[in-house]
């Protein structure tokens, strides 16, 4: 699919949008909502989908291994 044609006028867009019982108004904008109460998610039960961390999950290597970048 490819454009063929671009209608930049007001008049004929609108027309065209009546024609499809469209409205010709852009859409209302939704009111800003208000920030999250802290003290409601603080007070509020946990969801229980912490991850739980196994502290040997990666053991330390065996042998010495120098991290130093050598230019």
């Amino acid at each position: 699919m490819r454009n063929i044609a671009f209608i930049s006028e007001a008049d004929t867009v609108s027309k065209i949008l009546n024609h499809f019982s469209e409205s010709n108004q852009p859409p209302r904008i939704a009111p800003a909502r208000e920030p999250p109460l802290w003290e409601a998610a603080a007070a509020a039960e946990p969801a229980g989908n912490e991850p739980q961390w196994n502290s040997s999950a990666q053991p330390a290597p065996e042998i010495e291994f120098d991290q130093r970048i050598a230019w």
